[in-house]
């Protein structure tokens, strides 16, 4: 954010000030008027110099300071008094002959006239023309480099002089900027080139720190100059460290503005918002600047370039940053170089070439800049490139390039521009050497598409001088670029709009090899077109989603709907192609509506044709028919049409009609290809057969064609093979002569393929035949299976699934065959006999291998379907009754649980059908095979095979009753095991029932046991707690007894006493909890008590030791707490004979005469709860040679009790053992305690 004073902002980055500062201006320093002395005696005389209005020839002036002998600064104020009229070379004339005056003078006075002239030489370098003007000579050419020298010299002259003349340092400085503003930056072979640039640009840096060191950091333009050598150099981070800098010290300075280096720094590190900003706020201080007009139009032109020229956003912005910003920027200056260079640009979308030659001229001539040379000669490339002078413009376009670097870096339009010279001048291999020259450095998607669309010229070129190996190359070419541009499309910072040309030439790229991708431009292309569409020309009254685009699709392209439904055609997605069909029609009609130049004629003719053949596709005969007959109405030469309505009366009268028409067709088109092709289809068809190939008529037909009309016609030469190929397939092959003159034959064939193939490559038909000619011939089924794979993918005919199935079934792969078979006959041919034969016919060899009945069952019905379909085919009859025959022989083979009783009395019917059928074929004409053999099958199947299935009736007529009645018993008997099964599984689930039900009840009584024993001890807790408080005399409130002290002279209590009524009590406690303790694993215990130690030991007599007793034993209470040492010799517990350490014991110690803190604990721990143990720890002592001090505290101490009814060894050793307690804890719970 910028900081506001007063409404307005001040400075950048928040810098503020009392007051607005007036903004100053160049040679405001300089009077209106000055008075020269002149010698005129006593009196001193004075010419008055009006500095406003100046002589044109200063020699006058010159004249009269040489001969009044003034001081310098007249010379100085006169000279810069020109300069402010913008008159410099009157003011380098005056600055010179003030040198030739002074040339005795003081040094100071000719280092401050050098320094002057210097600093104009560097202001006449900045307006003189960059390049040396037509028509003058070297010597008289003053342009940049001219001026440069002078100042040089000069500079090299006051150097002599005072080389640390302060001065000096900055005008050095800014000749280094003007010099290596002059050399282009260069990369790759001109690396050296650039590197002096560079050094050139490091000298200036360097010469700036000088003038700030000597001004001790005072020098605000050296703090400029910095800030622009590192700008040259593209170190913009210093650079906007050192614009700011001089914007912090200098917030008034307009003049340079160092917010226009802020805003250049921001824009080149990617914040164009914030140059933004920097440059209006330059604007917003000084209204007429033209360098904050210029770059803020710039700013805005850019921002319109991320808008495509058709979004109603581009229009605004683009209008403001050329009327609001360039114009003015014109109009302050109309020779600024970067305001020529972008007005240009401009006029060249006009078109006025004039306009723009003039202002790229002077953009070139005039900047300092080589990125505005480069914008000024691209401009005069796009204007003669308009005008078809393209050799001027490779010229221009090679120096737009070479002014930004050329090679690697250069400028990108004007490389592709020369791309696009070289295509123009039928030069498309140099166009695109130079375009993947580009795409290997910048991912242009203007390069690529052009790259991409020069390859697919190459691929759709019929050039005989092109082999498929480079068209093939040229393909994946092609497709690899242009796919490269769609993805483009899709990175949201490119902001690049799909190119439907890009999308056609895919689509035709893809047509061939990848159809359903051809589709898919298609599809994509005509979604832009739909997209474009306004919203008024939107039909009305329709709210179906589907009507609606039907409708949308009238306004498209005609062509674009056509080809997407020819897409369709060959996808057999018949419905979608006639529905697009018929849109290209309609929109046919209003494309004539919308352009009258639109030759409508040709496009209905053509989309009508495909309409028509796309209803003979569906079997809609008669609608296409009416089609071919309206084209024909239209265009009775339409010969297309003719051939297309001769072949539907052919298929719909094959005997009558057919033939006539196509006679009259053949009469009266003998000379088309196409006519006669249909006519060797029609004759191949309708012809007697011939074992003589000479007398065949086909082949006459197809050799005439090729040998009067075209011997290069491909149906000719396919149908001559397929003669060839069935011929061969007819031929005898018994003895050796016969199969060499049958292989001739194939070879014969073959070479008709070969040569069909040779001239379409496509040609799936021929394929086809040599896939047959292998497989016939060489017995190749392998790549005779290739061959046919590879057909199927372009030719949608039954016929190749026919053969593939030929095939598999050759090498038995039934399945595979069958599939292929099924695949020929959806083909819409479900009625064609040939196929349900071959169905028949492999299902027949699958159940003959799987000795399967079902497959034969399925090879009668196809058989059957076939006769049905062709009745009058004997050798279909043939067929069923061959099926029968092996049906009937494979029910008698196989065993008598595989086969049932229906199915060898349908067998049996079967065999007597097929007796009969065979009788009927041998008597009647034209036998398939000799009649002999025929009825040779007849008898067996009547005397053997006969008898054979009655037995075989009669023996599974019993296997089948002896089986019910197994089957039967089984039965029953697998109904009772399972009744029995179900009684163990219900009888099962009940006891389980009862068991968790008994397990739920005994949870319940356990859970109730132990809520009345929670009740039960918190009652007893509640009780013990009300005895050991009473009630407070005074107050009446409840406190806690207090305890006596014990009397004076007194002994500290016994261990183990249990004469106390407390310590009876938790006895009595730790015996009535017995059961929770074993539920619970729980065990309370008191050090005074052996009551709970005792509980799973084995009884034995219980010894008491006396204990002395203290006069307040039956008021005070005490527990003793045994802890466990970490050496050997401390207390070890020993468990059911277990060598493991048991647990620590722990018992309760309270000493006497406690403070009251030590009354309350121990108050509170009278019983100390311990882990349940299987046997009492038995405390043994090593210290017998205790001092008798220790002796005589011992005899207070109860020892463990001993067994209650065997006083053993083991009772007088636990009667010996005495409970020993550490000092230290001794010690430490009787602190408090008298001594005893």
């Amino acid at each position: 954010m910028v900081t506001l004073t007063n409404g307005h902002s001040n400075g950048l980055n928040g810098h503020l000030s009392p007051r607005p500062a007036p903004i100053p201006e160049r040679f405001a320093d300089i009077p209106p008027a000055m008075d020269i002395p002149v010698s005129g005696g006593d009196v001193e005389e004075a010419v008055e110099v009006n500095l406003e209005e100046l002589l044109d020839d200063p020699t006058e002036l010159c004249t009269l300071l040489e001969n009044e002998n003034v001081a310098k600064s007249f010379w100085m104020t006169i000279a810069l008094a020109y300069a402010k009229q913008r008159k410099v070379d009157h003011a380098i004339e005056m600055i010179t002959k003030g040198l030739g005056a002074h040339q005795r003078g003081k040094s100071e006075d000719k280092l401050s006239l050098l320094a002057c002239l210097c600093w104009l030489y560097l202001w006449k370098c900045r307006d003189a023309p960059r390049l040396r003007p037509e028509g003058h000579s070297a010597s008289e050419a003053r342009n940049k480099e001219f001026f440069i020298q002078a100042a040089t010299s000069t500079l090299n002259e006051a150097s002599r002089i005072s080389p640390s003349y302060p001065p000096l340092f900055l005008a050095r400085g800014v000749l280094n900027l003007l010099r290596a503003s002059l050399q282009f930056p260069k990369t790759a072979a001109g690396q050296q080139d650039n590197l002096e640039r560079a050094e050139i640009l490091r000298q200036a840096a360097r010469c700036f720190e000088d003038a700030l060191r000597t001004s001790n950091g005072k020098n605000i333009m050296a703090v400029m100059g910095k800030a622009r050598a590192f700008y040259s150099l593209g170190k913009y981070a210093e650079a906007l460290h050192n614009y700011q800098l001089v914007l912090e010290r200098a917030p008034e300075l307009v003049d340079p503005d160092p917010r226009i280096g802020i805003g250049c720094c921001f824009w080149q590190l990617g914040y164009k918002e914030d140059a933004q900003g920097a440059w209006e706020r330059a604007l917003e201080l000084r209204p007429d600047s033209k360098i904050a007009n210029i770059l803020l139009g710039l700013y805005y032109l850019h921002s319109s370039a991320q808008y495509p020229t058709t979004d109603p956003q581009f229009a605004p912005i683009y209008k403001k940053a050329m009327t609001q910003y360039t114009q003015k920027a014109f109009k302050l200056d109309d020779k600024l170089p970067l305001t020529c260079a972008t007005f240009g640009s401009y006029f060249l979308l006009r078109k006025a070439w004039p306009t723009v030659e003039r202002l790229a001229r002077r953009a070139i001539e005039s900047t300092d800049v080589s990125a505005i040379a480069s914008d000024g000669w691209y401009l005069l490339a796009r204007k003669e490139h308009y005008e078809r002078d393209y050799a001027k413009a490779s010229d221009y376009y090679g120096k737009a390039d070479q002014a930004r670097g050329g090679d690697e870096r250069g400028y990108l339009p004007a490389k592709f521009g020369a791309a696009q010279l070289k295509t123009l001048t039928d030069d498309p291999d140099g166009a695109k050497a130079r375009l993947e020259k580009i795409v290997q450095h910048v991912k242009s998607i203007e390069a690529m598409t052009l790259l991409g669309t020069l390859y697919a010229a190459d691929v759709f070129s019929n050039s005989e001088a092109t082999s498929k190996e480079d068209r093939a190359t040229a393909l994946k070419k092609a497709i690899a670029f242009l796919e490269q541009v769609r993805i483009a499309w899709k990175d949201p910072k490119r902001n690049a709009s799909p190119d439907s040309s890009v999308l056609l030439n895919l689509a035709r790229l893809y047509e061939f090899d990848q159809p359903e991708k051809s589709l898919q431009c298609l599809q994509q292309v005509e979604q832009m077109e739909l997209d474009e569409i306004p919203d008024e020309e939107y039909p009305e009254d329709i709210e179906d989603d589907a009507a609606l685009k039907s409708a949308l699709r009238e306004q498209l392209s005609p062509q674009l709907l056509n080809n997407m439904g020819c897409f369709y055609f060959q996808a057999d997605k018949l419905s979608e192609a006639r529905a697009h069909f018929q849109v290209a029609l309609n929109a046919s009609v209003k494309a004539r509506e919308k352009d009258s130049t639109v030759d409508d004629d040709a496009l209905v003719t053509t989309i009508s044709y495909n309409l028509a053949r796309t209803y003979e596709a569906e079997g809609m005969l008669d609608e296409a028919k009416k089609v071919y007959e309206g084209l024909l109405e239209r265009h009775p030469s339409y010969t297309d049409a003719s051939i297309r309505l001769t072949y539907i009366a052919l298929r719909q009268s094959p005997s009558d009609a057919g033939p006539k028409a196509m006679r009259e067709l053949y009469e009266a088109e003998p000379s088309n290809l196409e006519v006669r092709a249909l006519y060797g289809w029609f004759i191949g068809r309708a012809k007697k057969r011939t074992a003589n190939m000479a007398e065949d008529q086909e082949q006459r037909h197809y050799k005439h064609t090729l040998q009067i009309f075209d011997k290069h016609d491909r149906y000719s030469l396919t149908g001559m093979g397929n003669l060839y190929l069935a011929t061969a397939r007819e031929m005898r092959r018994d003895t050796d002569q016969e199969k060499e003159r049958r292989s001739k034959t194939y070879t014969k064939a073959v070479e008709f393929f070969d040569k069909a193939l040779q001239l379409d490559p496509r040609n799936a038909y021929a394929a086809q035949g040599l896939g047959i000619a292998m497989v016939e011939d060489k017995k190749d089924f392998t790549g005779a299976i290739q061959v046919f794979s590879k057909v199927k993918e372009t030719l949608k005919d039954a016929s190749v699934f026919i053969n593939l199935g030929h095939v598999f079934c050759e090498v038995k792969q039934y399945a595979r065959a069958i599939e292929s078979y099924e695949a020929a006959l959806s083909k819409d041919r479900t009625h064609d006999p040939q196929i349900l034969a071959c169905l028949g016919r492999v299902w027949l060899q699958r159940g003959r291998v799987e000795k399967s009945l079902s497959a034969m069952k399925t090879s009668l019905e196809y058989s059957a379907r076939a006769l049905e379909a062709a009745p009058d085919q004997v050798h279909f009859r043939f067929n069923v009754a061959f099926v029968q025959i092996q049906i009937a022989q494979l029910i008698y083979t196989l065993p008598e649980g595989n086969r049932t009783l229906p199915d060898v009395e349908t067998a049996s019917q079967g065999l007597d059908e097929a007796i009969e059928t065979f009788s009927a074929i041998a008597k009647g004409p034209n036998p398939p095979f000799p009649r002999s053999d025929i009825e040779q099958r007849a008898n067996m199947g009547r005397n053997t095979m006969r008898k054979q299935l009655e037995r075989a009736v009669q023996s599974q007529r019993e296997y089948e009753q002896k089986n019910a009645s197994r089957l039967e018993s089984a039965r029953q008997q697998r109904e009772a095991a399972l009744r029995r099964r179900e009684e163990e599984r219900k009888e099962l689930e009940t006891r389980e029932i009862e068991r968790r039900q008994k397990i739920k009840e005994e949870r319940e009584r356990i859970a109730e046991e132990d809520r009345k024993l929670a009740d039960r001890l918190q009652e007893e807790a509640k009780a013990r707690e009300e005895a050991d408080y009473t009630t407070d005399e005074e107050t009446g409130e409840k406190k806690k007894k207090e305890k006596r002290k014990k009397a004076a002279g007194g002994k500290r209590k016994k261990k183990g006493t249990e004469d106390t009524d407390t310590e009876g009590e938790i006895a009595v406690d730790a015996l009535d909890g017995e059961g929770a303790r074993k539920s619970r694993q729980r065990s309370a215990a008191t050090s005074t008590t052996p009551a709970s130690d005792g509980e799973d030991r084995p009884k034995k007599k219980k010894r008491r030791k006396l204990e002395r007793k203290s006069k307040g034993a039956d008021k005070f209470k005490s527990a003793e707490t045994v802890v466990d040492s970490d050496t050997d010799e401390d207390a070890v517990v020993v468990m059911n004979g277990n060598a493991r350490l048991a647990e620590k014991v722990r018992r309760a110690t309270e000493t006497e005469g406690g403070d009251d803190n030590e009354d309350d604990d121990g108050e509170d721990a009278d019983a100390t709860v311990v882990r349940p143990r299987k046997k009492p720890p038995r405390v043994i002592d090593d210290n017998e040679d205790e001092d008798d001090d220790d002796d005589e505290e011992d005899a207070d101490v109860a020892s463990p009790p001993a067994a209650a009814d065997d006083p053993g060894p083991e009772a007088e050793q636990a009667e010996a053992d005495v409970s020993m307690v550490d000092e230290t804890v001794a010690a430490a719970g009787s602190e408090n305690a008298p001594d005893s």
